[in-house]
């Protein structure tokens, strides 16, 4: 029999930064959803320290790593990734997972969102929304503290409501001024929430849900799916049942821990994986404005304990070809 091992996959995001430890049967061992606070490499020494802490690693083998989310190439670097994915698939891998059939899977992060439309097991459509804030998890934390409600409470004054309000909800900067104005006209709190959530709700599927069949089985995901207010409103607007799934908050890291475990077992080969100590080292990443031809890539340059250790960003690849791992995309 071979070696018990595990699957470490990691979502670092602009919001959060997520792992999770899986085993050979994709049972969770351990999950972490921590803030990123702008500060990424920060985030994954803190997140190495809580799994060192809460588990006894010494005995934890990683026999694969995968990483997504907006710092994936960083984490891939500092850790050792074995695969490295873009969200869509991870999250969409995750969803099959954990809701068998599933075809379409609408997520809501700290500062985007998306939906990916499955058929038959494949993903058939997406769409992202990385511009505006209206609706991201982040722009409900703002709500949320200015109403000094805490952000677990929000979505459950929604479904205390009993006239709600419209609020605009197009523009985050909008939604924020028709809410302080709706309650300077005497509108209780609980309304002008629920008409928060509806307005946001509304905004999505206008948008980036527009011309696209919302099929079920949903999935709502991310971290924006604990707020019982969003999941009413979506529930209301389509008519159909949303499915939280258990581990919503960190489905992108699942799923590149899924998708690392069926990867290795394919290749079965030896983890790139540096260690659990590995964050010890002093990482610093800048970047350099490349002067050599018309584009002028910015180029982002990771050194660890004063040694260039990757580059990337380059279109020619003149400066990333020090960059060992290639991210597989689809």
């Amino acid at each position: 029999m071979g070696e018990t091992g595990y699957y470490l996959g990691i979502d670092v995001g602009s919001v959060s930064t997520n792992l999770v430890i899986i085993d050979e049967e994709d049972k969770v061992l351990e999950k972490l959803y921590i803030r990123t606070s702008g500060q990424p490499i920060n985030a994954l020494r803190n997140g190495m320290k809580t799994l060192t802490n809460r588990l006894n690693t010494n005995n934890i083998h990683i026999k694969g790593v995968g990483t997504t989310g907006s710092g994936r190439q960083l984490a891939s670097v500092i850790l050792g990734a074995d695969i490295v994915k873009n969200e869509i698939t991870t999250h969409a891998v995750a969803a099959q997972k954990m809701v068998p059939g599933v075809k379409t899977i609408l997520e809501i992060g700290g500062q985007d969102s998306k939906i990916i439309v499955l058929r038959n097991g494949v993903i058939y459509d997406f769409a992202m929304n990385t511009v505006c804030a209206a609706g991201t998890g982040s722009f409900l934390d703002r709500q949320a503290s200015r109403l000094e409600i805490p952000i677990e409470e929000f979505g459950g004054y929604a479904l205390r409501s009993t006239s709600p309000v419209r609020i605009a909800g197009r523009c985050a900067v909008f939604a924020e001024s028709d809410m302080i104005h709706k309650q300077q006209t005497g509108h209780s709190t609980e309304d002008i929430i629920n008409g928060l959530c509806e307005a946001l709700v509304r905004n999505y599927l206008n948008n980036l849900a527009k011309s696209k069949e919302i099929l079920e089985p949903i999935v709502f995901q991310g971290g924006v799916a604990a707020n019982v207010g969003i999941v009413a409103a979506f529930e209301r607007a389509l008519g159909k049942k949303i499915v939280i799934p258990k581990y919503h908050d960190v489905m992108g890291a699942f799923g590149a821990a899924l998708i690392a475990k069926e990867e290795m077992t394919r290749k079965n080969t030896k983890s790139n994986f540096y260690g659990f100590g590995t964050t010890e080292n002093e990482y610093k990443a800048k970047s350099v404005e490349c002067q050599d031809c018309s584009n002028m890539c910015e180029v982002i340059e990771i050194s660890a304990n004063s040694e260039v250790i990757a580059r990337w960003g380059d279109r020619c690849g003149k400066w990333s070809e020090l960059d060992g791992s290639s991210e597989q995309v689809g």
